[in-house]
């Protein structure tokens, strides 16, 4: 069974940071399309975050890009999200997902706060 945990949300202020991470049941990371992460603020939809690929290419939301990063260890078969800089606007729960052919799973999610 596919699972992945996310961790490392909390409350942080403007301009701080915070890491999240995606534990994969398995060798997910390894065996994924892709992984990413998504995020849905309250009372807006949600949204892509960014994303790896199995090749190892990444692409990034201009909402983020140039503060967020995205990396993967496929021998931890753990997904991370290193946030900066990070904005009020950035607030919201945090989702892992990793891609195959047959469908993307999902996380639970991670709630991160930014706020003063």
């Amino acid at each position: 069974q596919i699972q992945l945990v996310e961790s490392g949300g909390g409350l942080v202020q403007p301009g701080g940071s915070l890491r999240l991470s995606c534990a994969a049941s398995g060798n997910i990371v390894a065996a994924a399309n892709a992984m990413g992460w998504h995020r849905r603020a309250p009372g807006k939809q949600r949204e892509w975050v960014a994303t790896i690929t199995s090749s190892g290419s990444t692409n990034l939301a201009d909402s983020v890009k140039g503060r967020f990063t995205i990396s993967r260890d496929y021998a931890k078969n753990t997904m991370w999200l290193q946030m900066n800089s990070l904005k009020p606007e950035d607030t919201g729960f945090y989702y892992c997902t990793a891609d195959f052919f047959g469908g993307t799973y999902w996380g639970q999610g991670t709630q991160v706060t930014v706020s003063s």
